[in-house]
């Protein structure tokens, strides 16, 4: 299946999404900050749409290693008034809400979001799943092990690919007999994770297939980049572009990214391939 209703849109991923980043945030790894106030929020969706990306991924709570814990009261007033303010000027637009909190995505759903992206898959909120078949919106699960604080301890695989598929293969089931129609995958890469084990999901990423959902990846300026090229984060657009062209000739769906433009430029490259 390799489509989504979103709000009652019908999304083919047969030819690969983009879903823009927007953290309002202090402290993720990458953009932790600079988008907080409402018309900052909007300028950087609008930057986004008129740059070609389907859906605004809208997080308020920072998932990098050892980030802060922040309390669902404090997620909540981030990512409400930046899913309304967007809504308000682009009613047209995808959001996703980025949270493994079920009440979260319950308001941002109630609020307008079309998507629930979830870095648990419902592991650390266990009501997230039915949660999720009553709002009746496309789900993204994502693999990871532990918490946001716990999970760069939490790395020992025999065979990581074997091991998250089958994580997958579990919670797709799960999903499905909760009565979720729309499921995506996302293997996670940095979470709980080493650098040769991201490297090793993205080679064998073409058996995710068999799993017979839409993958979607997030590598952008993530650290399995700028570590292997000994640079920051803020120089790591050009090692993202050659990752997600390496993710979408390996089946990828959805590329996650900070830099939709460029994104978009290498989807249609990729796709001149076929």
């Amino acid at each position: 299946m390799r489509t989504l209703n979103c709000k009652g849109t019908l999304i083919d991923l047969s030819y690969p999404k983009v879903m823009g980043i927007i953290n309002v945030t202090p402290d993720s790894f990458y953009d932790g900050g600079k988008t907080t106030a409402s018309r900052e929020i909007v300028a950087q969706a609008k930057t986004m749409l008129d740059e070609g990306a389907t859906f605004l991924d809208i997080g308020g709570y920072s998932s990098r290693p050892n980030a802060e814990e922040v309390s669902e009261a404090e997620e909540l007033q981030r990512v409400l008034p930046a899913i309304e303010a967007i809504l308000n000027e682009f009613p047209e637009a995808l959001i996703s809400i980025d949270t493994f909190r079920s009440e979260v995505a319950k308001q941002a759903v109630e609020a307008g979001a079309a998507l629930v992206n979830d870095i648990s898959a419902g592991t650390i909120d266990p009501t997230m799943i039915s949660e999720v078949a009553k709002l009746n919106v496309p789900y993204c699960m994502m693999h990871m092990r532990g918490t946001p604080q716990t999970m760069a301890a939490l790395t020992d695989y025999e065979t990581i690919t074997k091991e998250v598929i089958f994580f997958f293969s579990e919670k797709i089931a799960e999903a499905r007999a909760a009565g979720i129609n729309d499921i995506l995958i996302d293997p996670g890469f940095g979470f709980a994770k080493t650098k040769d084990q991201n490297f090793e999901l993205l080679k064998h990423l073409d058996l995710f297939k068999q799993l017979e959902v839409p993958c979607l990846v997030g590598v952008s300026r993530k650290s399995m980049i700028y570590k292997t090229l000994e640079t920051t984060p803020d120089n790591a657009l050009n090692g993202s572009t050659v990752l997600h062209t390496i993710a979408v000739s390996k089946g990828a769906n959805i590329l996650r990214v900070h830099d939709v433009s460029e994104a978009v430029e290498c989807i249609k490259l990729t796709q001149n391939l076929k």
